[in-house]
């Protein structure tokens, strides 16, 4: 035999043998892979094939706390299903059955002052108070004040339609009466009354009476709560007049002004009393009148009263 022969066969003989091994560990791996792998050290599952819960009692209460249904769900009783479908109906009908109408008329009385006062050494009653009947947009509003001095007394009413024209601002259109010592005079009132920036309350009105007079009244007031029940509000107001009224004691121009300072102490939202001080001036030729018949022009008064609401 040749050296390549013999070359040949131990080639033949080696290849034969590795491929035999390579079959053999070929189906060794198959046999391995085949079988269930054991659940011990060393095994890896993916996370959603192991159930700790399964494992852990801890686990498994914390999930049925879980679905356990809470105090409030336990003590609910659902309503019993509708008996009657519900049928198409009007606006105005729906409204009334569900009671949410945002357009009913409603009424409020406020006496926001009914005070004692010292006028020219005499006691005196003085009131300020309003009345208005309506719906958030119309409303008939009634106004009056005036003060009773020993028997005497002058004042003003004031009856007006409201029309509310913005979310802060009211128009009023209406008519005034004044009475007093003097002939009682009726004007013809149109005038704006509102909240102003920073909580300021403002009424500001025009006035167009016989024979063609002409006057004007202004008011602002602010309430400063220094607690939940305990509440100053200072006031100011303003009369003008377009010519004099000598037999009312009334000159033109700026006729009188009144600064006031009121602390109130709510015992309910209804009903709170309070004190406070008023300083009053007239001006110009209402001054002039005011010394002829024996008052003072510049008075300071301390007053004592109640503000009342229903």
């Amino acid at each position: 035999m040749s050296r390549f022969a013999t070359f040949a066969t131990l080639l033949a003989v080696v290849l034969g043998s590795a491929a035999a091994r390579a079959a053999e560990d070929q189906a060794h791996q198959h046999e391995q892979q085949s079988k269930p792998k054991p659940e011990g050290h060393g095994s890896r599952q993916h996370p959603a094939e192991h159930d700790t819960t399964t494992a852990d009692p801890h686990a498994q209460h914390a999930k049925a706390a879980e679905n356990e249904p809470t105090e409030s769900e336990r003590r609910h009783v659902p309503p019993d299903p509708p008996q009657h479908p519900l049928r198409d109906m009007s606006n105005k009908r729906m409204i009334e059955l569900m009671q949410m109408e945002d357009d009913a008329p409603y009424s409020m009385w406020l006496l926001d002052q009914l005070e004692w006062r010292e006028i020219d050494n005499e006691n005196a009653l003085s009131w300020d108070g309003q009345a208005w009947y309506g719906t958030d947009y119309n409303k008939a509003w009634f106004k009056t004040e005036g003060e009773r001095v020993e028997g005497d007394y002058e004042g003003r009413a004031e009856l007006f339609w409201d029309r509310i024209i913005g979310r802060w601002w009211h128009l009023q259109t209406g008519i005034r009466h004044d009475v007093g010592e003097g002939p009682s005079r009726t004007w013809a009132a149109f005038g704006v009354q509102g909240l102003a920036p920073y909580w300021f309350e403002v009424e500001a009105t025009a006035y167009v009476g016989e024979g063609g007079r002409t006057a004007a009244g202004f008011s602002a007031e602010y309430e400063l709560l220094l607690t939940q029940r305990l509440i100053l509000q200072p006031k100011i107001e303003f009369d003008l007049y377009g010519e004099d009224d000598p037999r009312n004691g009334i000159g033109s121009g700026l006729a009188d002004s009144e600064l006031g300072l009121r602390l109130r102490y709510e015992i309910r939202r209804e009903i709170a009393p309070y004190i406070g001080i008023v300083w009053t001036r007239s001006y110009g030729d209402t001054a002039d009148f005011a010394r002829a018949a024996g008052h003072d022009d510049d008075d300071v008064q301390f007053v004592a009263g109640v503000r009342a609401w229903f």
